[in-house]
């Protein structure tokens, strides 16, 4: 009895294991696939001397949000590729910038309310929501949070400490041997990252924490323009990301049991708090805190996605007096 149990036990944990690799390696690939370019790229515009001229360009947004010019860089590949490929810049050039935690955060803040634009505006769209409103709520939420954030850091000294950066530090130009060993090793420790992550994630539905935010989130939701079938489909989304939550909208919108408000409601909010768990992961990973990278973000979230469903039902009644 005691044999067989112990048998039990060992095909368990090595499925579990395999799984572990397995979902490992799949997420992986996709950083891979990206990284690697991304980097390479980064990499050819510093030998150009182009990071410099990109980093003027880019200034003015990065110093309202009180960050380096050359995060710019960082931000823009996040919002064009994914948080993976903001990752693979962040460790090019992280390393040479003397960042704080507070400048971290932001940073992560930043690149969590706005990243992969191109696919996620995309599900929006195919949700029933305007493109363009929903790329301008996330990217002037983005700043306008990464603003409030990084004065509220300054104000109140609020992890003002050097950031413990993960990544090591670009070879000196010219060098391209020992460079290519410092971002295999970089590469490495975002494929460790991930596995953490993935192990994270499993930890959490075992122990029932994804359903426990779904049930926080889902009875405040309808406060925010939401009925009751749009809501628990918000809070999956906000939990899980917009490619799952931007899924069930779409399979719901075509049943014709969400009106236009409520998908519009539901990807603004989602747009700018979604992924709260494997994505604030990440953004934690590489040193973001969590007051800002979580707490803040669902603050600030729910703040403008009630404001926001206000003034439209304000235009809306507006233009029924005047049709009257």
């Amino acid at each position: 009895m005691i044999a067989h149990y112990i048998q039990q036990t060992k095909v368990r944990l090595k499925s579990m294991a395999d799984s572990l690799v397995r979902e490992t390696w799949l997420t992986s690939w996709e950083l891979i696939r990206i990284t690697i370019p991304v980097t390479i790229a980064t990499k050819i515009l510093e030998e150009l001397g182009l990071i410099n001229t990109l980093s003027v360009i880019l200034e003015p947004v990065m110093s309202l949000i009180g960050l380096p010019g050359p995060l710019g860089l960082v931000w823009a590949t996040a919002m064009l590729t994914n948080m993976y490929g903001g990752i693979a810049v962040f460790a090019a050039l992280a390393p040479g910038l003397d960042l704080t935690g507070a400048q971290v955060t932001v940073l992560c803040s930043a690149m969590l309310i706005a990243h992969s634009l191109p696919i996620e505006l995309s599900v929006s769209k195919r949700a029933g929501a305007a493109v363009m409103p929903i790329a301008l709520i996330r990217l002037i939420g983005a700043v306008v949070y990464a603003y409030i954030l990084n004065t509220i850091c300054l104000v109140f000294s609020l992890w003002q400490d050097p950031a413990v950066l993960l990544f090591k530090a670009t070879a000196e130009a010219g060098d391209l041997l020992q460079w290519a060993l410092d971002q295999l090793q970089n590469l490495g420790m975002i494929v460790f990252i991930i596995f953490c992550i993935v192990v994270c994630m499993r930890l959490l539905r075992v122990f029932g924490v994804l359903d426990l935010l779904e049930k926080v989130l889902a009875p405040v939701l309808p406060v925010f323009g939401m009925g009751r079938q749009a809501a628990p489909i918000t809070v999956v989304g906000m939990i899980m990301g917009i490619g799952y939550g931007g899924a069930l909208i779409i399979r719901e919108t075509s049943t014709g049991k969400l009106n236009k408000d409520e998908v519009f409601n539901s990807m603004a909010l989602m747009g700018l708090c979604h992924g709260l768990v494997e994505d604030t992961l990440i953004m934690a990973a590489i040193g973001g805190k969590f007051g800002g990278i979580l707490w803040g973000r669902i603050v600030f979230s729910l703040i403008v996605t009630y404001l926001l469903v206000r003034m439209l039902r304000s235009l809306a009644d507006r233009r029924i007096r005047r049709q009257a």
